[in-house]
């Protein structure tokens, strides 16, 4: 399968996964990252057995205090507050991912845009699209470091999928270095609108279509109260049973992306996810997350173990994928 066909054949499959379906009781497993340097053997098969099985896991004592958590989606809030002629000075960049944007997301899956509004961070390409610290005081400072102790807990992560796929331990964190020019891993600073009252009895939108992830591997913080999240393991695809996926501040909730899927010669599955709508009765007010998507920096070369798909170089790999995306509306 050539890669266009491969590209094709991820948005056939997208295209597919808008219907409602059901409610699904898969196990979304937690894993306790205490002592990583001497447990780290037993957490790599933790880790493993998880993803293989739903490609879902949230990881618990990763390192990340609680306030510091808090903090990041205090800056958050308070970006998501300013005038949309403030934020509209920093204005998405698709090719650079950067910038912010609002119901600008059409998912092949719902051909629909997204109910939110989101900024995204990417080191190498933020000069002039930060807030000044008159608009927003502390915010680029906060969120650089928050996005730094999220590849720190991520590259713990990949370490042990890279022992387990014969690579080095250090090989994913070579692939993912923040000092290169090339870097492109993202934090992605999410809002999601409250239901205005006019509209919660009869919901028409997603907050976020079915998709799933570009990325090696995404963390995925989420605040108390504010759920909505499901995941369609594989084995489900053809049922559209969606599993949710309860919000745990004290947990970083990690999905493995299409990257490491292609990286591991599909031994790691990247699956379905999407944030549905409240149903009546349930909490409509505005949903925040933060998410950490680790890719790899634009040259490195994806090849898998067993070499079942061509050589690639990552940016080349997400230029494919967003291109094919793009093309469907």
């Amino acid at each position: 399968m050539t890669d266009a066909e491969h590209s094709l054949a991820e948005l056939q499959k997208e295209s597919r996964m808008g219907a409602m379906g059901r409610e699904g009781q898969r196990e979304i497993r937690r894993i306790d990252l205490t002592d990583f340097d001497d447990r780290k053997a037993d957490i790599a098969r933790q880790l493993w057995d998880a993803a293989v099985d739903v490609g879902f896991f949230q990881i618990v004592n990763h390192g990340i205090e609680l306030a510091e958590v808090h903090e990041a989606f205090a800056m958050t809030e308070r970006f998501f507050a300013l005038p949309d002629a403030v934020k509209a000075q920093y204005p998405l960049v698709k090719a650079l991912n950067v910038g912010w944007e609002s119901r600008a997301q059409v998912r092949p899956s719902t051909g629909t845009p997204d109910q939110k509004e989101s900024y995204q961070i990417t080191r190498p390409h933020m000069a002039g699209r930060w807030p000044t610290e008159q608009e927003l005081t502390g915010f680029q400072r906060t969120m650089l470091a928050f996005e730094r102790q999220c590849w720190q807990v991520a590259m713990q992560v990949l370490s042990c999928f890279a022992s387990r796929l014969g690579f080095d331990e250090a090989f994913f964190r070579r692939a993912h270095d923040p000092e290169q020019p090339d870097y492109q891993s993202t934090l992605r600073l999410l809002h999601y609108f409250a239901i205005p009252p006019e509209q919660q009895a009869d919901l028409g939108l997603w907050r976020a279509g079915a998709h799933t992830d570009f990325d090696c591997l995404t963390l995925l913080f989420q605040r108390q109260g504010q759920g909505g999240l499901q995941v369609c393991p594989g084995k489900e695809m053809d049922s559209q049973a969606w599993t949710p996926v309860e919000p745990d501040e004290s947990a970083i909730t990690c999905n493995i992306g299409d990257m490491l899927m292609r990286w591991s010669d599909d031994q790691l599955p990247s699956n379905f996810h999407r944030v549905k709508n409240p149903q009546p009765g349930e909490y409509m007010g505005p949903r925040y997350s933060m998410a950490f998507f680790a890719q790899a920096n634009r040259h490195a070369i994806i090849e898998g173990p067993g070499k079942k798909y061509p050589a690639i170089a990552a940016g080349d790999y997400l230029n494919q994928r967003v291109a094919a995306n793009f093309k469907a509306y």
